[in-house]
């Protein structure tokens, strides 16, 4: 693994053990200003796509953690691959929402760093289990 690597994957896994905490204002500044995360699954609460670090954080991490008990859900890195800039982590969703209910889902993230920051994200899950689910951050 090269020099390139070994950075993409500590930015990658520090993104990831930070988001765990549920500490929103400590993922900041993990963001490039001019970062996207975008949703590839459709039909479900939260499709599409968001740019911009402060919107990322404030108009969909906030009110998609709000819907869990505090700190939850963690992300758990099954596997992680490394080229480049680019990352992509296989995962998995672990959490409680605030009712009760149990989340547990799988996930693969294709991560670009710029900058040592996340740059761009895209964000593969099971869908089908989040529609059963009926979650909704208005819920």
């Amino acid at each position: 693994m090269g020099a390139v690597e070994k950075k993409t994957e500590k930015v990658t896994r520090n993104f990831f053990k930070t988001l765990s905490t549920g500490n929103l204002e400590k993922i900041r500044p993990l963001f490039h200003e001019k970062a996207s995360w975008k949703v590839m699954a459709t039909g479900i609460p939260g499709e599409g796509e968001r740019k911009g670090r402060d919107n990322i954080v404030d108009n969909f991490l906030a009110p998609v953690r709000g819907m869990f008990v505090p700190g939850d859900p963690k992300v758990v890195i099954d596997k992680l691959t490394c080229q480049g800039s680019r990352a992509v982590a296989e995962t998995r969703g672990l959490g409680t929402f605030k009712d009760g209910r149990k989340y547990s889902n799988r996930y693969a993230f294709v991560l670009e760093i710029k900058g040592g920051k996340v740059y761009a994200l895209r964000e593969y899950m099971d869908s089908y289990y989040v529609s059963r689910l009926g979650v909704s951050p208005d819920r």
